[in-house]
């Protein structure tokens, strides 16, 4: 994750990011589970997985810097589970060439980052799912957190059509590429009507950052197609602001850590909406006969945390996201939440591009 130098931002996207992961980790890991951890290097979760009582993680990254953060990381905690790292881009790579005797071993494998850059080319992502399906056990899961491109896209297009009828004499080559919020700015390299399915660069900077860092806009539809190739089917790809509120046991964590990021009822104050808003997870599981999918996200239940006082930011009741099978996926996506990606509720597109 990027560090921050202004003292509210680094309050907000990193803290939000890490309560997500956090969450999925503990929803899916369980004791002496074997993980798998796609570009790990950018993150330190060691205290993470030693609190959930894994027995065996395996770490790959592109590069060697990468590899060798997180093996320090693990050496400077207290190891409680067997680790082993590989430099291999798991876009790029074959898995099964590189670490043959590591292929359907894995309970779960995760992707916290980096996932949209597999995106650049169907080929790369191809590539990708490949990867993740020989590293799964039947019936593991793969899981974790890329920028939802449905938020992206439809603010993207707000934004241009806003332009274009505010300023109806403006020059044809000037483009209006650019999202501003209070917490990010997102710039797109080219002014497009329709979203490509592979290659759609875009710099994303959050406020404080140096630099900003190149993306690429994920499309749903082709992640589901191909990871359905590779043998993963569809479990679900939820907006990290619905997430939150299906999973706001864990929220007495970031109150006691970090205070501003909600209100005394446990919502989400704008800022948090927004940067959560960028944000979606996703998880597939690799088909095994004889396991039958699940047909409810797990709800980890916290005696102390009592859901009945507590609203959703909108004032909602909070209910248990139910999954559709998965043969039924892809038509959930295109058909309720929009063709790019689950996005906020208000932000969701009617219907397929």
């Amino acid at each position: 994750m990027s560090q921050f130098t202004a003292p509210r931002t680094e309050s907000t996207h990193p803290r939000l990011y890490d309560f997500a992961k956090m969450a999925l980790i503990k929803i899916f890991a369980h004791p002496y589970a074997t993980v798998c951890d796609l570009y790990c290097g950018g993150g330190l979760d060691a205290d993470k997985w030693v609190e959930t009582q894994i027995g065996h993680y395996i770490g790959i990254d592109a590069s060697s810097s990468g590899i060798n953060q997180k093996r320090e990381a693990w050496e400077s905690h207290r190891k409680t589970y067997t680790a082993e790292f590989f430099e291999v881009d798991p876009c790029t790579g074959d898995i099964e060439t590189n670490l043959q005797e590591k292929t359907n071993m894995a309970d779960f494998v995760c992707c916290f980052q980096h996932l949209q850059l597999c995106f650049e080319t169907e080929e790369r992502a191809r590539q990708l799912l490949h990867n993740v399906s020989s590293l799964l056990k039947p019936g593991g899961y793969f899981l974790g957190i890329t920028p939802d491109s449905s938020t992206i896209w439809a603010k993207y297009q707000k934004n241009v059509e806003a332009c274009h009828n505010k300023s109806s004499g403006m020059k044809p080559n000037i483009v209006p590429n650019c999202i501003r919020t209070e917490n990010y700015m997102i710039t797109f390299e080219v002014e497009e009507e329709k979203f490509p399915q592979f290659g759609k660069k875009y710099q994303l900077k959050f406020t404080g950052d140096v630099s900003a860092e190149t993306h690429c806009l994920v499309h749903f539809p082709s992640f589901i197609r191909l990871a359905r190739e590779a043998g993963l089917e569809y479990v679900e790809i939820q907006n990290l602001t619905e997430f939150y509120d299906d999973n706001r046991v864990f929220a007495s964590l970031l109150m006691n850590s970090v205070p501003n990021l909600l209100d005394p009822r446990g919502r989400l104050l704008p800022r948090s909406y927004d940067v959560l808003g960028l944000y979606t997870t996703f998880i597939f599981q690799k088909h095994d006969p004889d396991i039958t999918p699940p047909i409810m996200t797990p709800l980890m239940q916290d005696p102390s945390y009592n859901l009945d006082e507590v609203t959703s930011w909108q004032d909602e009741e909070i209910t248990v996201q139910v999954i559709e099978p998965p043969s039924l996926g892809l038509g959930k996506i295109s058909e309720q939440k929009g063709i790019l990606g689950p996005g906020p509720a208000d932000l969701r597109f009617p219907e397929a591009l």
